[in-house]
Formats: C-alpha cells, sequence, structure tokens
C-alpha cells in the first residue's frame, strides 16, 4: 500500500452505483478503495483505518434487517470520532441532511449527478482543514 494514497471507504447497498463511484474516485485521483455492499461489513473492517467513508443513508437494499446509515454512522463515531463520514441519500429533505450532521456527519450529499464533483470539493477540504489543524497544532505547541 501507498501511504501517499487516501484511504476510502466507500458504503452502499446499491450495486451499480457502488460501482460507479468506485471507478469515478480511482479515474480522478490517487485513492485506496474499499467498496461494502452493507454497513456491518464496513464495521468489521475499520481497522483498516480508513481517512474518509462515503455512507449510504438507507442501506437496506440487500437486507431488510441491515443496519441504516445512522446506525452505522454511530458505530463509527464511537470507534473513532475522528473519521470523517460523508452521508449520502437520495434524499433531497433539509430534515434528514440536518439527521445526519446531529449524528456527527461531516457533510451531506444527495445522489444525484453532480454528485461525484460534491464528493471531490468535500474531501479536499477535509484535507485542507486537516493540514490546518497540523499546523495550528505545530505552532501552539512552538509558543
Amino acid at each position: 500500500m501507498n501511504k501517499d494514497k487516501i484511504k476510502l471507504f466507500l458504503v452502499d447497498d446499491d450495486a451499480l452505483f457502488l460501482k460507479s463511484l468506485g471507478i469515478e474516485f480511482l479515474e480522478h485521483a490517487d485513492f485506496e478503495i474499499e467498496s461494502f455492499a452493507t454497513g456491518e461489513l464496513c464495521l468489521k473492517n475499520l481497522t483498516h483505518n480508513p481517512d474518509i467513508i462515503i455512507l449510504d443513508y438507507h442501506l437496506d437494499g440487500i437486507d431488510k434487517n441491515a443496519m441504516n446509515g445512522l446506525e452505522v454512522l454511530d458505530k463509527i463515531k464511537a470507534f473513532n470520532p475522528d473519521i470523517p463520514v460523508i452521508m449520502l441519500s437520495s434524499q433531497d429533505k433539509i430534515d434528514v441532511a440536518i439527521n445526519c450532521m446531529h449524528h456527527k456527519a461531516f457533510d451531506y450529499v444527495v445522489k444525484s449527478e453532480t454528485a461525484f464533483v460534491r464528493l471531490q470539493k468535500i474531501i479536499t477540504s477535509i484535507f485542507l482543514y486537516k493540514k490546518m489543524e497540523k499546523e495550528l497544532k505545530w505552532y501552539m505547541e512552538r509558543m
């Protein structure tokens, strides 16, 4: 594994969307991608230390008893609160987005033809924020 690559977990029960999203990321940047069809599989692999997780809101297309995205988000945050999780959903409802933010999602993206561009911008902002955090910490330690 190349340490310069961003480790990205993609979690979605829609196999076609999951595959196309993975292809988009591989074509546009240097990512190491792990894809999961259920939240449970994602949780079992958190020890692989993802840099970012893109997580579907529903996750019940394969197994009607599967955990939903918010339940998985809560478990991810319990495992490591510093992993940025971007929620992804076909629902364009403000209350759904707000609920995701209350559960400590980094952001919320509606599945659409512009979703990939929006995800790219969010990922860029996550890494800029992390870089600024490191620089601030370095500066504060020297004061």
